[in-house]
């Protein structure tokens, strides 16, 4: 097992235990976790659970999304800013050819 698929396991580990905690199944937890998709992301669910602890299965698919929606912000605004790079770097130098 690499370091990475290590680092996932434990933050699924630690979420899932935090939802049983709770009261919610772990089959939810499973399904949550490989929705958020990075250790980052579960550990960030995992903050929620530990400080909102909330009771109803709807508030932590709500907070799922919210943070899957934050994520796929973020990617956009970092695609939007290498491509706004790459344009200015084209402003700047040209297409790199030269008129005789």
């Amino acid at each position: 097992m690499t370091e990475q698929q290590m680092e996932w396991l434990q933050a699924k580990t630690e979420m899932i235990q935090e939802m049983k905690q709770l009261g919610h199944q772990e089959a939810l937890g499973e399904l949550i976790a490989r929705q958020l998709g990075s250790p980052a992301a579960i550990r960030r669910m995992t903050a929620y659970l530990r400080n909102v602890k909330p009771r109803n299965p709807e508030l932590v698919v709500d907070e799922m999304l919210a943070i899957c929606s934050e994520i796929e912000a973020w990617k956009k605004k970092k695609e939007s800013e290498a491509a706004n790079a790459a344009y200015n770097e084209l402003l700047r130098y040209g297409l790199g050819e030269e008129e005789d």
